[in-house]
């Protein structure tokens, strides 16, 4: 595989990521459910109530298997190759007729993208492998976040942790900008809720902001967050402006996780060239 061309590889790699796309799918759907079941079980033992939930018994990302939500249909294997059974079967299930989310080919087809890029850009490298987790994380996280206004710790936590112990072999940044990259990360954007908060009695942001932009700190060093923060805030101001002209209520949450995770990846992947290019246009003044 290594000594096959760049494009290649990186076609190969976004092969890969549609086959991905397809289990971040079931991560998506299914982790914030599981989640919800773990809660519920956490608080009927600490009321010492009983309390089935709603749920199988067997709930997880690899059982039971995928279905319709709508008539429980089993899908087989011709029914859940990525984006092509979508095709194939006009975006409607085969049991019931019902619509199929147009969120399964985008997630699958951004997946594959992804991938794809990455490999383009890195090349056959160790920080190619790393950078395809950080990019299927970042998505299964955000499109939970949109549905959700959630960032699990389950995903961010590991995510940290994950970009601390890359740094031990200074994969992309060395150990004392990772973990001044975390502080820095979290104690950032807690900061900027709390004043918020004080100000205005609401909150601005969820606490899965925090570790997410920790996270992207240990995987970046401390000095690309201005980066990610100055892209991520400029990008929401955008969204949200444009949805409240399109008649959006004003009341109505954003997440802030998608535009973090976005300004992540691009800042990993070509934030280092921005960076330098930047100190050399100041470098005369």
């Amino acid at each position: 595989m290594l000594t096959l061309p760049l494009w290649e590889l990186a076609a190969a790699a976004g092969l890969l990521g549609l086959v991905v796309g397809s289990f971040l799918n079931v991560v998506i759907h299914r982790l914030p459910k599981m989640l919800e079941r773990q809660w519920q079980q956490d608080c009927a033992e600490i009321t010492s109530q009983g309390g089935e939930s709603r749920v199988p018994v067997t709930y997880n990302l690899l059982l039971p298997r995928s279905h319709c939500p709508k008539c429980n249909h089993t899908l087989t294997v011709r029914e859940n190759f990525p984006l092509l059974s979508f095709l194939l079967q006009r975006g409607c299930c085969r049991g019931c007729g019902a619509s199929i989310s147009w969120r399964y080919p985008l997630i699958e087809a951004i997946s594959g993208l992804g991938a794809a890029i990455v490999v383009w850009h890195f090349g056959p490298t160790f920080q190619a492998i790393a950078a395809l987790f950080l990019t299927w994380t970042l998505i299964a996280a955000s499109a939970i976040d949109l549905e959700h206004q959630l960032l699990p710790d389950v995903m961010m936590l590991p995510l940290l942790w994950a970009g601390v112990a890359l740094s031990l072999w200074e994969v992309y940044v060395d150990p004392t900008q990772s973990i001044i990259g975390v502080m820095a990360g979290y104690v950032s954007l807690w900061s900027v809720y709390w004043l918020f908060r004080l100000l205005t009695g609401k909150e601005g942001m969820g606490h899965g902001d925090f570790k997410l932009l920790a996270a992207l700190g240990a995987w970046m060093g401390w000095q690309m967050l201005p980066a990610v923060v100055f892209l991520s805030s400029l990008v929401g101001a955008v969204v949200g402006v444009t949805l409240v002209v399109l008649g959006r209520d004003r009341n109505r949450p954003i997440p802030f996780g998608p535009f973090l995770a976005t300004a992540g990846w691009v800042s990993l992947l070509w934030g280092q060239e921005g960076f330098h290019v930047y100190l050399r246009l100041i470098q005369p003044l």
